[in-house]
C-alpha cells in the first residue's frame, strides 16, 4: 500500500466520482463474489463508467489480491474511479478508469462489545432521497455517512441511526438495520434509503429458512424501541446486536434468536464463498 500511486487529478480523489464494493473474505474464498460483481457492474452502468477490459479483469484483480493476502479471513475493498481528468466536474475529461483493490483484516468489534451489543444515537443528518443519490450505488462519496459517524463519536456512541427525509429508518452509517417482533423479521425497504447489502440479503434468506415472517417495510424509531431484538448487518460487522438507542435499552428479549441467525450466517459465509484458485 505504501508504494501505491494514483494521480491527484483522479476524479475519485477530487470529487468522489466512482463506485466500490466491500467484500468479505473467508477460508473458502470470496463471499458472494458473483453477486458483488453483478452489483458493481450495475453501479458502473448507472454512473456511466466504462471499463475497457470489462468486469472480468476486475474480477481477476480481486482474485490476485485475495491470493496475495493469503489469510483465512479478511475484507476486500474493490474501487473503480472515473480516472484522471481536468480540474472540473465534467466526466468527459476522464478517459481511463482506475481500478484499485485493497485487502485488510475483517475489523470486527471486541468480543465484549459484540456480546453486549452496540449503542446507537439518532443522527441529526438525513439520508438523501433515492432520486437525489440512489443508495443502490455504492458511491465513493460517503460524506453523509462520515458526518453521521462523526456525530456518533462526539456523542459517545458506537454508531448512528440515519433516518430519511420522511423520518423513517434508512440504516446505520455503514450497516443495515433489522428488528425482530415475535416471529416477524423486519428491515427497512431499499426505497427508504437502505443499501441493498449482500449481508442483508443473506440474513433475509436465513430468516425465511428459520420460519420468520420476513418483511421489507418502512420502520420508525418507535418500531425499534418496541422490538424484541434489534441488530445490524454489514460486510465487516457481520451480525451485531443493538443494545441501546439514544440512551434507552432496546431489544433485550429476543437475543437468542439473533444468535440463531448468526450461527446459520457463519455457515453461509463458507457455503457461499467462491474459491480463488
Amino acid at each position: 500500500a505504501r508504494d501505491a500511486r494514483i494521480s491527484v487529478l483522479d476524479h475519485g480523489f477530487l470529487y468522489g466520482d466512482g463506485v466500490f464494493e466491500g467484500i468479505r473474505l473467508t477460508s473458502a474464498g470470496i463471499f458472494r463474489f458473483d453477486d458483488h460483481l453483478q452489483r458493481l457492474t450495475t453501479a458502473l452502468r448507472a454512473v456511466g463508467i466504462e471499463l475497457a477490459q470489462g468486469i472480468d479483469r476486475v474480477a481477476e484483480i480481486a482474485r490476485e489480491t485475495t491470493r496475495a493476502w493469503g489469510r483465512r479471513d479478511g475484507y476486500l475493498r474493490l474501487i473503480v474511479s472515473r480516472g484522471a481528468g481536468d480540474l472540473g466536474l465534467d466526466p468527459a475529461s476522464c478517459h481511463e478508469p482506475n481500478v484499485v483493490c485493497i485487502a485488510a483484516g475483517p475489523g470486527r468489534l471486541s468480543a465484549t462489545k459484540a456480546e453486549a451489543g452496540v449503542d446507537l444515537i439518532t443522527s441529526s443528518l438525513r439520508r438523501p432521497a433515492g432520486d437525489v443519490l440512489d443508495p443502490r450505488v455504492k458511491s465513493l462519496n460517503y460524506l453523509n455517512n462520515i458526518l453521521a459517524k462523526r456525530e456518533a463519536n462526539l456523542r459517545g456512541a458506537d454508531d448512528a441511526l440515519v433516518l430519511n427525509a420522511q423520518g423513517q429508518v434508512a440504516e446505520a452509517t455503514a450497516a443495515n438495520l433489522f428488528a425482530i417482533d415475535g416471529n416477524r423479521l423486519r428491515t427497512p425497504a431499499v426505497t427508504d434509503g437502505a443499501l441493498e447489502g449482500l449481508t442483508r440479503r443473506t440474513v433475509l434468506e436465513i430468516g425465511r429458512e428459520l420460519g420468520f415472517e420476513v418483511r421489507e417495510q418502512s420502520l420508525g424509531r418507535f418500531d425499534l424501541f418496541g422490538a424484541d431484538a434489534v441488530f445490524y448487518t454489514g460486510t465487516r460487522a457481520g451480525i451485531v446486536a443493538v443494545a441501546s438507542l439514544d440512551g434507552s435499552p432496546v431489544g433485550q428479549t429476543a437475543r437468542p434468536r439473533v444468535r440463531e441467525i448468526e450461527a446459520v450466517f457463519r455457515r453461509r459465509l463458507i457455503e457461499l464463498s467462491v474459491p480463488v484458485d
